[in-house]
């Protein structure tokens, strides 16, 4: 797949965040071609996928592309290999004079990578890209063992997640449920 069109402007992450990532590692928007890289494997480290093809990989990918303004998927990638992954999904509000509100999803960072710092890199990452799309403040959920992490990313306990899981017959543990 020769396509490499992004998902938003890379240039939407601060300059400084870009250049804080070590030689050999770049931050950037979600691409097309990003499948073959090792995206899906990328996650799994987070999560339970499915068997996702291609062809499924760019149908969702062309959704969040037609939600314009919404989706912002960002991926780190080393040698040619997406190690990295992380979302910013704008919630638009009528609360806060009408402001946007920026949900954190999906940060994954590769075994083989982990305790480099990318984790928080990535953050920093989706933090500034929230900032220049105008939200008035991002808000995330993890559970209990990532809690210090996030802490160290300049995130505070704020409240309780509650949830309400659909059509879970198949595959009710945490790691499917997601």
């Amino acid at each position: 797949m020769g396509d490499t069109s992004a998902l938003f402007s890379t240039s939407l992450i601060s300059p400084e965040v870009v250049a804080s990532f070590p030689d050999s590692f770049a931050i950037r928007s979600l691409e097309r071609g990003d499948y073959s890289k090792g995206f899906l494997d990328c996650l799994r480290v987070l999560t339970w996928i499915g068997d996702v093809s291609e062809a499924e990989f760019l149908e969702r990918y062309d959704e969040m592309v037609e939600a314009k303004g919404t989706y912002y998927f960002a991926v780190i990638e080393h040698e040619g290999r997406i190690v990295g992954t992380g979302a910013l999904v704008v919630e638009k509000k009528f609360i806060h004079q009408r402001g946007k509100a920026g949900h954190i999803e999906e940060i994954s960072i590769a075994k083989e990578h982990q305790g480099k710092g990318l984790g928080l890199k990535m953050i920093k990452a989706l933090d500034s890209l929230a900032t220049n799309v105008g939200c008035y403040k991002n808000i995330l959920n993890c559970g209990p063992r990532n809690e210090p992490f996030y802490e160290r990313c300049g995130y505070h306990n704020s409240g309780i997640e509650m949830s309400n899981y659909f059509d879970l017959d198949e595959q009710s543990d945490a790691y499917h449920r997601g």
